[in-house]
């Protein structure tokens, strides 16, 4: 299984970046894939989550500003996160679980004031 981020990078306080997931060695359309994100100095923490039927998740810290949608014939999760704050600066890793933990590299997101 291999999961590969892409998408971050810098953005003003108020705008928006797209993140992308890509898998591959996994039957995808099964699978619930998750964004995580570490932001220096914190703990790892759950952003969003969108599972084989499509249902969705959010941390209280980004509901009604981010979205998670999935493509399942690209084998794709994306992250669409709109007024983008400076407290959303962080490297964003997208997950997935099948028998053990998959984590994609990490894509920087920056946003500043």
């Amino acid at each position: 299984v291999q999961l590969q981020a892409s998408g971050g990078g810098l953005a003003q306080a108020g705008g928006s970046l797209r993140l992308s997931c890509a898998a591959s060695g996994v039957n995808f359309r099964i699978n619930t894939v998750d964004w995580y994100r570490q932001a220096p100095g914190e703990q790892r923490e759950l952003v969003a989550s969108i599972t084989s039927g499509f249902a969705t998740n959010y941390a209280d810290s980004v509901k009604d500003r981010f979205i998670i949608s999935r493509d399942n014939i690209k084998r794709t999760v994306y992250l669409q996160m709109d007024s983008l704050k400076p407290e959303d600066t962080a490297i964003y890793y997208c997950h997935l679980w099948l028998h053990r933990d998959y984590w994609g590299r990490g894509t920087l997101v920056t946003v500043s004031s």
